[in-house]
């Protein structure tokens, strides 16, 4: 039976890539429900698609497929792989880095590295640098439509043998959480923090205390302020900036009506920590 195909890469959609990768998927079966996860990924940037992925895999059903192909080292020896996540959807992806977020904060139940020389679109073995199509989709479709199972995709791995990036933990003392900024909510250019909204919860915080809010990046001192909690934006006035919730119940950082990233000049990953000292003020 048919199912669900979910698709993700850093190749934009200016040419015909993704398109030839949706017409190997629909040979393989014309049934399939294709979607994008998103095709605008930065150039080669694992972190960021490993961190869509965590966003989204959890929403839907177990037995959908997500392949994500943000793959700087197409054509070396990076293996390919097919993991198995604890709810029941599978991701084929290169092990380079993009399983981190879901192994640890989902949960890897099983993984399997893919034999490229086998297991490829038949008539593909001369090529080497798309991968996205000819092993990556042509295999998400055979696993998505029943064709393949995930044990005969290839030779079982250890998931604590993935290849993963550093994440830094969040931490929380009496008067002070620190915690880095994982990503951008792009489009509106708030700060996704990996800071829980439970650290919000064991201190007590209601909506409308302050607290003092500084961003450092490699130590640097990018941003220093007192920021109000709110529910939504629209507690706080134009152009004000707002601690809240996240969709992912992680602890934002927005400007109602603008763009925190682009007005203070804040990016994303390890290098960049916040910290939200516990001094309220009236």
């Amino acid at each position: 039976m048919a199912g669900f195909l979910v698709v993700q890469t850093d190749f934009g959609l200016q040419d015909g890539a993704v398109n030839a990768m949706y017409g190997v998927a629909y040979q393989v079966e014309p049934d399939l429900t294709i979607t994008n996860l998103t095709h605008e990924i930065e150039p080669y940037n694992i972190h960021d698609a490993s961190y869509r992925l965590f966003q989204s895999t959890m929403y839907w059903p177990a037995g959908t497929v997500f392949v994500s192909v943000v793959d700087p080292g197409v054509g070396t020896e990076r293996r390919s792989v097919v993991a198995k996540l604890s709810g029941g959807q599978y991701i084929i992806t290169p092990d380079n880095g993009t399983l981190t977020y879901l192994a640890a904060y989902t949960g890897i139940e099983a993984v399997r590295q893919i034999d490229e020389t086998t297991q490829r679109l038949p008539g593909s073995s001369e090529s080497h640098t798309f991968h996205g199509r000819d092993v990556y989709m042509f295999n998400g479709a055979r696993l998505a439509s029943g064709k393949v199972s995930f044990e005969e995709l290839g030779s079982e791995l250890e998931v604590k043998d993935l290849v993963r990036f550093p994440l830094v933990p969040p931490k929380q003392a009496e008067d002070k959480i620190t915690g880095s900024i994982d990503i951008l909510d792009i489009r509106f250019g708030s700060l996704w923090t990996n800071i829980p909204l439970e650290f919000f919860k064991k201190w007590g915080v209601a909506y409308g205390d302050r607290f003092l809010v500084r961003i450092y990046e490699n130590e640097v001192l990018r941003y220093e302020d007192r920021v109000i909690f709110g529910r939504s934006f629209a507690q706080v006035g134009e152009k004000e900036s707002v601690l809240y919730i996240n969709s992912l119940l992680n602890v934002g950082l927005g400007i109602n009506l603008g763009s925190f990233a682009d007005t203070y000049k804040i990016g994303t990953g390890t290098s960049w920590k916040i910290i939200i000292k516990k001094e309220r003020v009236a």
